[in-house]
């Protein structure tokens, strides 16, 4: 197996493992996930897609340089979700709790029942002070770097 190969399958294999985690955070853990964490799902689904291409076209040398994009966009989407989550910035209103002051009586008892069932800016589970959503920045991330690497070696 080449270096390049071998890391296209580590890279691929890193999102294969985080999205394991995510289900099994949700299927095993009974931690339903909010709707910025469904989004970073995709783009690890996509960079598996993308290792399994690499692997069968080596030749196509763009390939692990869509994977580090893909990684790249699933780490972006994880420091927004977790900077949402701390209350660095307002997160989709779709699912977070929002401002309610100056909302009449109506209008609060409106957005109680439209409320989603989990909301974005709560931190379900964390690990040396980091959320599901800063874990998975952190370690797409390093998939960036893998990524990287791997188009570095063709």
């Amino acid at each position: 197996m080449t270096r390049r190969n071998l890391l296209v399958l580590i890279a691929a294999g890193g999102s294969l493992a985080l999205l394991l985690g995510a289900w099994g955070f949700q299927h095993l853990g009974g931690l339903p996930p909010c709707k910025m964490c469904i989004w970073q799902r995709y783009p690890h689904g996509a960079a598996i897609l993308i290792g399994v291409l690499a692997l069968a076209l080596p030749r196509q040398v763009l390939l692990p340089l869509l994977g580090a994009l893909a990684a790249l966009t699933t780490a972006a989407i994880g420091v927004f979700h977790a900077g949402v989550e701390q209350g660095w910035w307002e997160g989709p209103t779709s699912c977070t709790s929002g401002d309610i002051g100056g909302l009449s009586t109506q209008e609060l008892m409106d957005q109680i029942l439209s409320a989603p069932l989990v909301r974005c800016d709560d931190i379900p589970w964390e690990l040396f002070g980091l959320s599901m959503a800063g874990w998975n920045a952190v370690l797409s991330g390093v998939l960036v770097l893998v990524w990287l690497t791997a188009w570095r070696a063709r």
